[in-house]
């Protein structure tokens, strides 16, 4: 068998596992609008579109509460995966994940600082405070990892993540102690949840987040190029500098946006792209569609089991996936010092 059919028959397997994923998505999606305190049948569910009655409590839990939660778990799942993927690719470093890039930590202090400073009207002005302050956070982590003669390189990009982002998380903890009032109003995006979101606040950042994620894909060719070293990159005709400010900036944009929605989700970035790499390989020309399904899948599940672990309370879903991360997380570190 020639190496082009090969590489056929290994493309096609690849379609076929993507839109398996899709359907085990598409089963997440359900699962997330028809469970909860309030469990209906799937039935239940279509004729809440198809048929709404004004008078049906399941029909209004549905088209008010459970979609709108749904789809914010859907996007800020994919947007984080893709980002981390991303961040993988940029650092050059398994452990890396949007967290190092100060996204979380930015986004959080802008809104800490507006709610000290400023009487915020609505959670939309909330969301653009937050992603102007994830922006803020990782041009900054970039600007200083690309200082000196040698560039930007892994290890001075993840201190400068580092850096950046202890120096966020203090001035967010000072700014709760010196306003104990305003951290009721900012508990849920420390904490990170996709719960209470409307669509009105989920409509305006969706499109973005769909946008940049495809941008994204479009990238992997020149990903896969520039994953070889910068030498070979460059000896190839590749752009590198202009690539990795790309990647910044989807990077920034991905991880800010969801952020800004959900709040301090962690780990889905760490986790994903790994799994993804075991599954489809490391081209990431299928690593990052892999990793946009696989995220929402991962975030949507975790939001269902955040409903039914110490009922009829819910768990916050960034605590969902810490406990999922963490493990996921010291197995890495652990690898890569045996490897050391």
């Amino acid at each position: 068998m020639s190496f082009r059919h090969l590489r056929a028959r290994r493309g096609a397997g690849r379609v076929l596992q993507l839109l398996l994923a899709l359907l085990v998505l598409a089963a997440a999606f359900s699962a997330s609008i028809a469970l909860g305190q309030i469990s209906m049948p799937l039935s239940v569910v279509m004729d809440a579109f198809i048929a709404f009655d004004p008078g049906s409590t399941e029909h209004i839990i549905v088209t008010t509460t459970r979609l709108s939660r749904a789809l914010t778990a859907l996007c800020v799942g994919s947007a984080l995966a893709v980002a981390g993927a991303l961040m993988q690719a940029l650092t050059r470093n398994p452990l890396a994940s949007p967290g190092i890039f100060g996204v979380n930590a930015g986004a959080l202090f802008a809104i800490a600082l507006s709610t000290t400073l400023f009487s915020v009207p609505s959670l939309q002005h909330y969301i653009w405070i937050a992603f102007a302050g994830a922006a803020v956070a990782g041009t900054l982590v970039y600007c200083l990892s690309a200082l000196g003669r040698d560039g930007l390189t892994p290890v001075r990009t993840v201190l400068a993540g580092a850096a950046i982002t202890a120096l966020f998380v203090s001035f967010t903890q000072g700014l709760l102690v010196i306003n104990q009032e305003g951290l009721d109003s900012i508990l849920f995006w420390l904490a990170g949840s996709v719960a209470g979101r409307s669509l009105d606040l989920v409509a305006p950042v969706a499109p973005f987040i769909l946008f940049a994620i495809v941008a994204s894909m479009a990238l992997g060719r020149h990903i896969n190029v520039l994953m070889s070293g910068d030498e070979v990159a460059k000896g190839l005709g590749q752009r590198t500098v202009i690539l990795r400010l790309l990647m910044g900036a989807l990077i920034i944009g991905l991880a800010g946006a969801a952020v800004a929605i959900a709040g301090n989700i962690v780990f889905v970035g760490l986790i994903v792209p790994h799994m993804v790499r075991a599954w489809l390989g490391a081209d990431y020309r299928w690593v990052l569609p892999g990793c946009a399904v696989l995220g929402a899948v991962l975030l949507l599940s975790a939001d269902v089991a955040a409903r039914f672990l110490i009922p009829p309370q819910e768990v916050p879903i960034g605590v969902m996936t810490a406990l999922l991360g963490t493990p996921f997380f010291i197995y890495l570190a652990r690898r890569g010092m045996q490897h050391a």
